[in-house]
């Protein structure tokens, strides 16, 4: 094996680790997210709007530990874009819950879209760490999601509860690409 190739595979690890066990939180936060959306999403109560808020501002969380741990190659644009998005998601969240159920979906397919789209253009920039084909595929079911949201808040069969089954699909995608970075991890041990 040439230095050249060590190295290239020592910085795969090296961001493996970390993206990995990034992935894994994520899984564990989307399951239970999920789980209370479901339980307490029939309507728009004070914990149904806590959620609802919480939710883009723990991928804000999860975008900012991705940067910082991203030592070994450039952090993507995409990330910072992500940040961004998910922040205008929160504050429009939080003053959409005032106009109810439909404006709230309006807000959530619109974030949909957009974090696909980012999260497609990380994963297709990340494709030769590994794990990356399922944030690929997750990223273009978000933006047809987001469609669907946005849809489904114009006709009668509104309802948040269909966020819980996004986040939930989302957590399995987190969970695949951790188990495949798990691989380039075991590399290094």
């Amino acid at each position: 094996m040439s230095t050249t190739s060590a190295t290239a595979e020592s910085s795969a690890v090296a961001a493996a680790v970390p993206l990995r066990n990034l992935y894994l939180v994520r899984f564990g936060f989307a399951v239970v997210w999920a789980i209370l959306m479901f339980a307490v999403g029939a309507s728009l109560g004070p914990v149904t709007v806590a959620l609802l808020v919480l939710y883009p501002l723990f991928d804000v969380a999860a975008a900012v530990i991705d940067v910082r741990s991203s030592k070994v190659s450039r952090p993507a644009v995409g990330l910072y874009v992500n940040v961004a998005l998910s922040l205008l998601t929160a504050i429009g969240l939080g003053i959409a819950v005032a106009s109810g159920v439909p404006a709230v979906l309006r807000v959530w397919g619109a974030w949909a879209i957009t974090a696909g789209v980012v999260q497609l253009v990380v994963a297709i920039g990340r494709y030769r760490l590994g794990g990356q084909w399922a944030m690929i595929l997750s990223g273009g079911i978000s933006v047809l999601a987001g469609a669907s949201f946005i849809a489904m808040a114009g006709g009668p069969n509104a309802m948040l509860t269909s966020v819980a089954g996004y986040a939930t699909l989302g957590g399995v995608f987190f969970l695949i690409s951790a188990l495949r970075l798990n691989r380039v991890a075991k590399k290094g041990a």
